[in-house]
């Protein structure tokens, strides 16, 4: 699936990925290959990512909203202070 984190200052990130761990305002959850759409809040946490070459990537994020739809996630995350 493509992603897209996005914060107010610049993109933290693009591109395709397996898998995202989220921080939910409800709790946490992931999202994999052709989620099913959804529309969430996130709250302060960590954004978490594994590629399609198996790397792990983190951020760190103070909130924010996640859309995914036809397996295209976009993420706007304000940046954690």
């Amino acid at each position: 699936m493509n992603i897209e984190i996005v914060s107010p200052d610049k993109k933290l990130f693009s591109g395709e990925v397996s898998l995202i761990q989220l921080p939910g305002s409800n709790g946490s959850f992931e999202l994999l290959d052709n989620h099913a759409p959804i529309i969430s809040t996130l709250s302060k946490g960590k954004i978490r990512i594994i590629t399609n070459e198996k790397k792990e990537i983190l951020f760190d994020i103070g909130g924010g909203v996640l859309e995914m739809a036809q397996n295209k996630a976009i993420i706007l995350a304000e940046t954690s202070k």
